[in-house]
């Protein structure tokens, strides 16, 4: 295990809404109280910084490619993700993340509401991201990226849905 993690999870209320809002590039411009107090940085920590810097790693590159496939040409995405805390404690979430436009119709940012996921997704998604960071991890980066993320389509449709949003949606909010 990677010694920045503890190993611990954290959880949050079924009422609250982690919310943050980012640039196009992915820096955080807004940051809800939940989202601090989850994650364990500040607000000043946090502000200006890429998005990312709450990844665990844990979570497959592929499920982020897609995700950044989707929301970049302009479509809202779910997901599940697991993300690290400051301590290195890390916690799950429904993601749901959506383009901001100006009037002219241009991405000028991205919103992202996380709600408490329900446990037996996040057992379902363990299971599936720990296949698609194995293909990852066999492979070069570029390698491993296409073939994780061609597993992340075939395990989608073996299960009988027709995309990606169907199959999470089908899980449960």
């Amino acid at each position: 295990m990677d010694k920045s993690l503890s190993g611990v999870e954290r959880t949050f209320q079924t009422d609250e809404i982690i919310v943050s809002k980012t640039d196009p590039t992915g820096r955080i411009v807004y940051a809800n109280d939940i989202f601090i107090d989850i994650s364990g940085y500040t607000v000043d920590e946090v502000l200006g910084q890429p998005h990312n810097m709450i990844r665990h790693p844990d979570m497959p590159r592929a499920v982020f490619k897609l995700l950044w496939e989707r929301i970049s040409a302009g479509h809202e995405i779910f997901a599940y993700v697991v993300n690290r805390c400051k301590n290195g404690d890390h916690y799950w979430v429904l993601a749901h993340v959506t383009p901001n436009f100006d009037e002219a119709g241009k991405i000028v940012g991205y919103h992202s509401c996380r709600r408490t996921p329900k446990r037996q997704a996040v057992e379902t998604m363990s299971r599936l991201y720990a296949q698609l960071r194995e293909l990852e991890s066999q492979n070069d980066r570029k390698a491993g990226l296409e073939k994780s993320s061609a597993a992340l389509q075939q395990a989608v449709q073996s299960l009988g849905f027709a995309s990606y949003d169907r199959f999470i949606l089908s899980l449960g909010r």
